[in-house]
């Protein structure tokens, strides 16, 4: 309740700056040098105008918590998954694991007719944590589904190398099972390409590439390898996701929490990766609205990082999916057993994954030649927008919110590729996104980019 008349404050103040309207009113504006466009106005509507898609909302339903259980539990057999652990035993080990993990999302491919390309993708990687700094194997495990644009691809990732970090960062031979951290992360990503596979057997708009990495307790090794391949291939990373830590429900206090799932969006406040959390924060308004999404405007964890971090530093998109409630008894040590994932809130991150992977793979590109520039006729209380035609985009939507406002307040319809916003930038965020024929959104881009703040 507190929150609600929060947000009607909000509403309120920002009526006053002319930046939301208090009602769920349409109306139609003539701009000059813009093309007559509709204005849906909105009180802090969490979906963002996002349109919910029935297929993909019906593809949800075919995560199973039961096989996330059975991934995890062949994971935890092989006893520790360290990444400098044994790769040549066929049970045991870092080797065993991606070998198994391999043959799993072949398995796939092969009941799609072939639509996903399975691949390792090695390295070899100094580890700068090590004393010694010994040169090892990175090792992960692809799964591409090629979309309609190759070039343009969302990531979908957990680490599935494990430690007793707490104990010995570096012992590779002790048990070291690692069921939630990150088997559970581990075995959502592998789910998710087995329904997406199936579901989407000819791909979407964008490349999905489902990424399984190693050498993540090391320092980020098998994602920072990733992120600058991708770049050097000429890759445009639409989003990063990174599913780490995501099957405890119960602290050490006794407090149990099912059903709501942190998301981490790094700064700053008008960049790719606070873009890419509204955007989930939006989906799951649309296809789990059981599920309590706790938006964390920061990169990670105080102290922590995860595989997003290196597409961040390199100006992606990167979003972390963690669990509520840690616990610190069962990470980094032999306790961090399988009895102690929760699978059916495992499945549910695994929804949420696949709602905004799906939304965002569907649609369209964002703009990304989005300029903002003060319009002299109005004395610079209002701004000219402007950006290149979108290929797919079938029209496009104007955001705006006060700089205060956690998520988007207003969308505003446009036809064509320009539009002049009635608001004073200095005090507000606008951005612009590409809307497709099948209703779907593209990420937005932020006005004025962050490059051009405070310049």
């Amino acid at each position: 309740m507190l929150r609600w008349r929060f947000h009607r404050v909000v509403v309120a103040a920002l009526a006053l700056l002319g930046c939301v309207r208090p009602s769920q009113t349409r109306v139609s504006e003539s701009l000059p040098g813009t093309a007559s466009v509709t204005v849906a106005a909105m009180e802090l509507d969490p979906t963002i105008g996002l349109v919910r898609d029935a297929a993909l909302a019906e593809a949800l339903r075919d995560i199973s918590p039961a096989r996330i259980r059975a991934t995890d539990s062949v994971l935890v057999s092989f006893g520790t998954r360290h990444t400098m652990s044994d790769t040549l035993s066929t049970t045991r080990g870092i080797g065993a694991a991606r070998r198994w993990i391999h043959r799993e999302l072949s398995a796939y491919a092969n009941d799609c007719g072939g639509c996903l390309r399975v691949e390792y993708d090695p390295a070899m990687l100094v580890v700068d944590r090590h004393p010694q700094k010994p040169s090892v194997n990175v090792v992960n495990v692809l799964a591409w589904l090629p979309g309609r644009d190759t070039s343009r691809v969302i990531v979908m990732g957990g680490h599935y190398d494990s430690c007793i970090c707490s104990t010995d960062r570096f012992d590779a031979t002790s048990d070291a099972p690692g069921a939630d951290d990150d088997g559970s992360g581990t075995s959502a990503v592998i789910e998710l390409a087995r329904v997406v596979s199936r579901r989407y057997p000819r791909g979407m708009d964008a490349t999905i590439v489902f990424a399984l990495y190693s050498g993540e307790e090391l320092g980020l090794l098998g994602s920072a390898h990733l992120a600058e391949r991708l770049h050097a291939s000429g890759y445009r990373v639409t989003a990063a996701f990174t599913d780490d830590i995501v099957g405890n429900v119960v602290a050490d206090d006794g407090s149990v929490d099912s059903t709501s799932v942190r998301i981490f969006a790094a700064d700053p406040d008008n960049g790719p990766s606070r873009e890419l959390g509204r955007y989930v924060w939006a989906t799951s308004a649309l296809y789990a609205p059981d599920t309590r999404i706790v938006p964390v405007y920061r990169l990670d964890r105080i102290g922590r990082g995860g595989d997003h971090a290196p597409f961040v530093r390199l100006g992606d998109a990167g979003l972390r999916f963690s669990e509520k409630l840690e616990n610190y008894k069962r990470q980094h040590l032999p306790t961090d057993r399988l009895e102690n994932v929760n699978f059916g809130y495992v499945a549910r991150v695994a929804r949420l994954n696949l709602a905004a992977l799906g939304a965002l793979g569907l649609a369209p590109p964002s703009p990304d030649s989005a300029r903002a520039r003060r319009d002299a006729a109005s004395g610079g209380q209002q701004w000219m927008l402007t950006w290149r035609p979108v290929p797919g985009a079938a029209s496009y939507e104007v955001l705006v919110r006060a700089t205060t406002a956690a998520t988007h307040e207003r969308v505003i319809a446009v036809r064509d590729t320009s539009y002049l916003l009635a608001v004073q930038l200095d005090d507000a965020w606008a951005a612009v996104r590409s809307v497709g024929a099948n209703g779907h959104r593209s990420l937005a881009a932020v006005l004025p980019p962050p490059a051009f703040v405070n310049r």
